[in-house]
């Protein structure tokens, strides 16, 4: 977990901001201006010729992991909504299946914030190190991949033919870039599936991998809404 400073800093402004509505009541606005660049790692350094941003080398923070998330960083991390400023980082929550249901499944969380590794890459490190095991693995992501972790993904799932990976997305990451639409088509030519999250899927979330207590879960109000813009634009870029 994120010690409870950050945590206090994103609800202060959570609470300043006003979420924004429904993505196709915005007016559209150009993704010069608003991209929400995630944070580079050193190894990941390059520059961009057209004076747009310059990507800077940030210190390296370990890979959190658990079993559970905070209430909070469900809601705040994983809403659909488009344009996630704030949202820099990516929660990844996972189910390990052997086949046949041999073992008990294996599930948990995984977050990145200005890491070295992406949690996509760090669960192959040190979810899964073994590369010689079958498995089924279900993810739940905040956000798709960048467009390193696509490729760095799209190799490790050609390389472990046993590893058949299914991929619920929260949001789609920079989707109009069409380095992200080459990073998604090659991905899911290597047999990964590729799904957006539906409300009963930020439901079971909630039910699985947060610390709720006595808390119950509804899905915001433009979470469906949200989900159909989101799977019309992911159908368009693997068509």
């Amino acid at each position: 977990m994120a010690d409870s400073n950050s945590r206090v800093t994103v609800k202060r402004k959570e609470k300043k901001r006003r979420l924004l509505s429904s993505p196709r009541r915005r007016k559209r606005r150009r993704m010069g201006q608003v991209k929400v660049q995630r944070e580079l790692s050193p190894e990941a350094n390059v520059s961009e010729g057209n004076g747009e941003y310059q990507p800077i080398e940030l210190p390296p923070f370990e890979i959190v992991t658990g079993e559970q998330m905070s209430p909070f960083y469900f809601k705040f991390q994983f809403r659909n909504v488009e344009y996630s400023s704030g949202r820099n980082k990516t929660l990844l929550c996972f189910r390990v299946d052997t086949p046949g249901g041999s073992t008990e499944p294996l599930r948990g969380y995984m977050e990145d914030e200005h890491a070295t590794a992406h949690a996509e890459e760090a669960f192959f490190q040190q979810v899964l190190p073994d590369p010689s095991q079958e498995y089924d693995v279900t993810w739940y992501v905040s956000s798709s991949p960048c467009v390193a972790c696509t490729a760095k993904l799209a190799i490790v799932l050609q390389q472990r033919k046993k590893v058949h990976l299914s991929m619920f997305i929260s949001r789609l990451f920079e989707w109009e870039e069409p380095e992200i639409v080459e990073g998604l088509r090659a991905l899911a030519s290597t047999g990964c599936k590729l799904r957006m999250m539906k409300p009963s899927d930020f439901v079971h979330l909630w039910e699985t991998y947060v610390e709720k207590e006595e808390e119950i879960f509804e899905p915001w109000e433009d979470c469906q809404e949200n989900h159909e813009y989101y799977v019309e634009k992911l159908s368009d870029i693997l068509k």
